[in-house]
């Protein structure tokens, strides 16, 4: 199964009610937005990271930004960088752009959430590829993920 559809069972057999929107491809949070008729804000931007021990999923509001100095101190670690273009086709199987805002059990990595995400009634992302996003309840997303919440915003 695709990440996609494996995002679309997790939701049905949960019984998370959510709103699905074709649109063209989209390989940024602004762009996602637009095509989907939604604010920014609501964007889950999912980034991953990968330090000594490996990756690290963090998720936060697509109209903020990511501190890494913050993200070191969670992380405990000096050194960090993002996933490369092709880490995240090979280990995600998605393209930049397109990773949503799951650790387990779409992936096996550790989530951190900023609280920038628990300040919105919805939550919405590419749904694995650039042309598809998902919109959903944040309290229903909440209730699928097992996040560290922290505070990594700029």
């Amino acid at each position: 199964m695709s990440i996609t559809e494996n995002l679309r069972a997790l939701l049905e057999n949960n019984n998370i009610s959510y709103k699905e929107v074709d649109h063209e491809a989209a390989a940024t949070c602004e762009i996602s937005a637009q095509a989907r008729g939604e604010d920014i804000k609501i964007g889950g931007k999912t980034l991953l990271f990968k330090d000594k021990k490996g990756f690290h999923l963090f998720v936060i509001s697509a109209q903020k930004q990511v501190d890494s100095n913050k993200v070191r101190k969670i992380l405990k670690t000096q050194k960090l960088r993002f996933a490369t273009e092709q880490e995240l086709k090979d280990i995600c199987y998605v393209e930049k752009g397109a990773l949503p805002p799951f650790g387990k059990p779409i992936y096996p990595y550790d989530l951190y959430l900023d609280e920038s995400i628990l300040y919105n009634e919805k939550i919405a992302f590419n749904a694995g590829i650039l042309t598809k996003s998902f919109i959903l309840n944040t309290q229903d997303y909440l209730t699928l993920i097992q996040p560290q919440y922290c505070e990594f915003a700029k």
